[in-house]
This record gives C-alpha cells, structure tokens and sequence, in this order.
C-alpha cells in the first residue's frame, strides 16, 4: 500500500548530528523536532562518501555492492592504478574492462524505474557520487543534475536545462556558498514545481567540504551549514506550496559525520622504509611497488604479488605502530582474524572479493578539537591537518542524520533503535508501495519497532601490547557499526 504520493530526500554530506542544533541549524532543528528522529543511525564502513552514497542507493553494505573504498585497486577493471571512483573516466574505464557495471548490486532507482516510476537528483558533489546514486540513469529516462556539469552525469540535458533556467553554473568556491544556492533552486523550481517526480533528491556537499578545509567548527563552516540550512527551509517552503504537501514523505541524512585531525603520520614511507615499496592511490602508476596502499585516517594495503607472508609482516608491523588504530584482515573465522591480534573484515561488512589484504585504521579518540567538538585523529594527508576527516570507525564519522517527517514520520518522535543509512532505500520504496530489492541489507524503518534499544555486541583481538576493540549494535539480524579503537 503506497503511503505518499512522493518521496523527497535531502542530504547533507557529512553533517554530524550534534550539530544540528537550533543555533548552527534553525530550520533542520525544527523539522527533526517534528520528525521521526533516529539519532543513532550509522554510516557503513569504510565511512567514504562514495562507499555511503552506493549504500545509500542499494540499501546493502559493501559487502554486497563491492564499492570498498573511494580509491580501490582492483587488478581485473584497472590494472595500473587504484580506481578513483569519483573520477567519470576511471569508472567508465574498469567498466568496459569489466564488461559490466562497477556496482554490483541494483539500486532504489532501478526498482522505480521498473515501477515505472519517475526520479529526478540534484547533486553538488562529484561524478562519482552522482553516478553511484543511479548509474543507469540515462537509459531509465530519469533525470541526474551535477553541479560539476554536463560532462559530470550520464544525463547532461539536466545541466543544460539548468544552465538555460538559471544561468552559468557558479565557480567553484570555498565555502560553497554559490553552489548549495544554485543548487536549491533548480531543485525548487525545477524539480519539485516542475517535474514532480515521484522521488526528488539533493545532494548538498556541505558542510563535508568545508569541514576538511576550514575545520569543524571554524567561522566560515558555521556560516555555510547556515546557508544549507537556509537552503532547506527554502525546500521546505516549496513543498508546503504544493497542493499534495500532506502526502509528501521528507527523509533527511547525512552520509557519515567527520572528525578532526591533530597530526599527520606518512604511511606509505613508512611501509616502504620498512621494506615494503608503497604506491598510494594518488600515483597513476603501480611501477616498482610491492604494495598499493590508499589513505585518509583510515585505508586499504594491496599485496601486488600475493605474498601473504608479506601481509602477515606488514599487520604485525602496523599493529606495533603507535600511530595506528585498528586492523583488520580478511578471514574465514567469524571474530578472528587471518594475524593473530587483527580482526576479520566480515564484522565490518566489507568481505566482498574486492577486499584487500588488510584494511588499517590511525589512532582516534574522543578527545575535543580546538573549536570542542570530541572527536580527533591522526590522517595520512589528504586535507591540512585540523581539518576534518573521516573513513574509520570513531563514533563521530559513523553517527549519521537520520530523519522522516511529512508523510514519513512516525512515533516516537525520538528514536534509539539501531538503523543506519542502509535503511533509506528500502523506506523510500515502502513509502511508495514498493517492495524491497532481494539484495538489500536494510529495512523500511516505517516497519521496524523504534522503541527497540537493539542489541549490543563487541569484538576483541590482542596480540602483545596491541588490543583493538569493535562494538556494534544489532537489530532484528542486522548489525550496524557503533565504533572501534584501540584500548
């Protein structure tokens, strides 16, 4: 039974929850009051935007969509380096090498297309993500903005619509002031009053950029996550115009939170002074190296020629590293993993055949940055240190927005129960009388029991003076990521 007459979805990339708050976030404060608010919902891991977004889209882990990092070597779609999978190019190449979709699992939109159902996304981030949201776009007839520009989505009629209603696409600025406005406009006129479809989605990349730029918490941030904040109400108000207002379901997310960094510690040089010739993602080249790595805060390490002896070396030496967090190794063992004192990547539900030979997490904790919020870390590179990151397992990268109201909402206002964004697909299809795909993880949170407290579980593994820790919560069979470090 089809319980509103359309879906629209905001998201908000990175925001963290505690800033939400009728200060920082006026109109976001007051909706989550009315709304159906799950306050711990959590993001997947490795807590990547583009890793999140095709959750996000699938309604499953990566486990079960493959997309196991936004950089990940992976030999059989591209040999010679680390797929980007923000870059358009990158994708396409792996896929025609492929032969097949990167994605390796149907999305939400493939389910209204069949429906014979319309969606229509406004997307401020990269090609990547926007394409990760509904890959086959094009040949459903649905219709993907990106605010990068024509070339940037597999339908660039959008953007040269766009360009035609509202001029040249802004320049690219820090904070992204220009573009969070653009982009709420071609979703209001465009999208909502115009178009109508039965699912609207927009996607604003803030304030996820500037919190790795101009840190969480800085002056400029807070005045972006206002002007986002605006933009909303200025959504909001467009849909309180329409005449089916009553009817429409308003879900809210986040992809993941952030946290901030307090130092900077050089994994590849560090590996490959300890014998082990790193290439990270950044190279365009594996030339001369024995092992591919990625980084962040957290990261993936490739042995290029499967010398497990090389990857039993290499999880000792992290796990003797001050610097490092958490390690994990694929495993045939459910709470052991392949080295003594890691643990298997299944628990975090990342095992597909994508996964490398070890994922490593940097040290954090929940100590406050200089503008007090908790939440602090060491990173590879990849922003300037003090600047957000995210990607592991502290309670602040994976605590997500989470919100329904309109037609959506559901009591109690204020929820506890276990979710995460694995459950919006499945919810946005239950909202409009449609079955779940057999290949989601999640579930409609219109169905479940939001007074449920779940279950709590944790994992231990030790080896010397390394001890790492992994809790996560449980509902109805599922599992969901709380957070992990090192004791």
């Amino acid at each position: 039974m089809q319980k509103a007459a359309r879906v629209v979805v905001v998201v908000f990339d990175g925001l963290r929850p505690d800033m939400v708050t009728p200060k920082l976030m006026p109109r976001l404060s007051a909706f989550g009051a009315q709304s159906s608010w799950f306050r711990d919902a959590r993001s997947v891991f490795p807590s990547m935007t583009r890793v999140a977004t095709t959750s996000i889209a699938t309604g499953a882990m990566p486990r079960v969509h493959g997309i196991v990092g936004n950089a990940f070597y992976y030999p059989e779609a591209l040999p010679e380096h680390a797929i980007d999978t923000s870059d358009f190019n990158d994708i396409a190449r792996a896929e025609a090498r492929l032969g097949r979709s990167l994605y390796d699992a149907p999305t939400f939109a493939d389910a209204l297309a069949k429906a014979g159902k319309q969606l229509s996304i406004v997307h401020t981030g990269s090609a990547g993500s926007a394409l990760a949201l509904n890959p086959r776009a094009d040949i459903q007839s649905h219709w993907t903005f990106a605010m990068l520009g024509a070339q940037h989505t597999r339908t660039p009629e959008a953007v040269e619509e766009a360009v035609n209603c509202f001029g040249p696409l802004p320049e690219r600025d820090l904070p992204r002031f220009a573009e969070t406005a653009y982009a709420a406009e071609v979703f209001r006129h465009m999208v909502i009053k115009d178009q109508q479809p039965d699912v609207a989605l927009i996607w604003f990349n803030e304030p996820d950029t500037s919190y790795h730029y101009k840190f969480i918490g800085a002056p400029e941030t807070l005045a972006v996550m206002k002007a986002a904040d605006e933009a909303f109400g200025r959504v909001l108000d467009t849909i309180s115009a329409m005449p089916d207002a009553h009817d429409t379901a308003i879900i809210v997310a986040s992809d993941h939170g952030q946290i901030s960094s307090r130092g900077k510690f050089d994994m590849g040089k560090a590996l490959t002074e300890a014998g082990h010739t790193a290439r990270s993602s950044g190279d365009r080249t594996l030339e001369g190296a024995k092992i591919a790595i990625t980084g962040g805060n957290m990261g993936e390490i490739r042995v290029l020629d499967g010398d497990m002896d090389r990857r039993d070396a290499m999880a000792r030496w992290l796990m003797a590293r001050d610097e490092v967090g958490m390690v994990f190794t694929p495993s045939d063992h459910s709470t052991r993993g392949a080295v003594e004192g890691t643990l298997p990547s299944s628990l975090l539900g990342v095992d597909h055949a994508r996964q490398p030979e070890l994922f490593y997490i940097l040290r954090s904790d929940g100590s406050a940055d200089l503008h007090g919020y908790p939440g602090i870390g060491l990173i590879t590179g990849g922003v300037p240190v003090g600047g957000g990151m995210h990607g592991g397992l502290n309670r602040h990268e994976l605590n997500t927005v989470l919100m329904l109201g309109g037609a959506a909402s559901r009591t109690p206002l204020i929820s506890h129960t276990p979710c995460g964004i694995i459950d919006i697909a499945p919810t946005i299809l239950d909202l409009l009388g449609l079955a779940p795909l057999p290949s989601m993880e999640g579930s409609s949170l219109l169905r479940i029991d939001s007074a449920d407290p779940g279950i709590s579980e944790e994992f231990i593994a030790s080896s010397g003076g390394f001890w790492q820790s992994l809790w996560r919560s449980k509902r109805e069979g599922r599992f969901f990521l709380a957070h992990g470090e090192r004791q």
